[in-house]
């Protein structure tokens, strides 16, 4: 019995079958006009921060420097260094210029009308952003309105209201004006952050057998910490350097706050103004605000970004 044995075609190798296989990415380089307007646009756009971050440091830098000088070396030298440091000029805008009782004043202001603002902007804020309601989109848009409206406006009804209330020249009644003045812009950033929070976790809480006011505080609050932190940095600095508000409703020379004693103390000697002491007060007024922007940092951009990507 013979067997029948296939042609031998030679040498030659089939190829074996190659697994398919997706289309094949390649790189396109950018071509070099590109590359080189980018490369422009970079250049340009870091020398333009670079031009506005000495436009902000170096009057800050010159205010530090000046307050250590002498009223004589602050006229006839202004941009020198100061040969000797003048530490008697802090000390005498903090004793003598009652820089010292303004400033505990302006903590106690800004400290209560900073929690009151949080802490009622924070929970009408919520129910916007977490209830549908009759009314709901009114009252929000009334909020947002009031974001608009001239406070120099209602300076004189203002005056009358507190008056006839007895909270003129008083600090609660001052704190109470910084609430309501803060509030528009506080309900108005935190109702669009706490859209942004996941709703399975608020509904969670409530199959757990949670109130609302318990949902509130110790679930949602915690989780709106970076915008809480942004909000009252805006808040804070607002707040801190406030002017017109208690030159017009607190009058009294015992509750006047930090920014109304750094005018008192720069026409108390008209012409012969205590130059050096002013920008020691001045620098006392600007730390606080520095601190407290320095520390919560990472914190503030973390709230201004939460809401770009849901």
């Amino acid at each position: 019995m013979k067997t029948t044995d296939t042609p031998h075609t030679g040498d030659a190798r089939i190829p074996a079958p190659r697994a398919a296989q997706g289309p094949e990415i390649r790189k396109v380089a950018a071509p070099a006009g590109e590359k080189r307007e980018g490369a422009v646009l970079n250049v340009f756009s870091h020398g333009v921060l670079i031009i506005w971050a000495i436009m902000v440091v170096l009057p800050l830098l010159w205010a530090v420097m000046t307050s250590f000088k002498a009223d004589r070396a602050i006229f006839t030298s202004p941009w020198s260094l100061p040969d000797t440091l003048h530490f008697e000029n802090w000390s005498r805008a903090w004793t003598q210029a009652h820089m010292s009782e303004y400033f505990l004043n302006t903590l106690v202001v800004v400290g209560g009308s900073l929690a009151g603002t949080l802490l009622f902007g924070s929970m009408a804020a919520y129910v916007l952003a977490r209830f549908e309601f009759p009314g709901n989109r009114f009252l929000y848009f009334l909020f947002i309105g009031g974001m608009s409206f001239p406070i120099i406006l209602a300076l004189v009804p203002l005056f009358y209201v507190m008056q006839n209330m007895a909270l003129l020249n008083t600090m609660h009644g001052l704190i109470l004006v910084y609430i309501a003045y803060s509030l528009p812009f506080t309900v108005f950033f935190l109702t669009a952050f706490f859209r942004t929070l996941p709703t399975s976790v608020a509904e969670a809480a409530f199959i757990d057998g949670a109130s609302h006011t318990r949902t509130f505080f110790q679930v949602m609050l915690p989780m709106a910490k970076p915008g809480l932190i942004s909000v009252g940095i805006f808040n804070f600095l607002g707040q801190w350097n406030q002017y017109l508000l208690p030159t017009v409703l607190n009058t009294d020379p015992e509750n006047k706050v930090l920014s109304q004693g750094l005018v008192q103390l720069a026409v108390s000697q008209g012409y012969k103004g205590d130059w050096s002491g002013l920008f020691a007060g001045l620098v006392m007024a600007m730390l606080p605000v520095l601190a407290a922007y320095i520390v919560f940092q990472r914190q503030v951009v973390a709230g201004l970004t939460a809401g770009a990507v849901k």
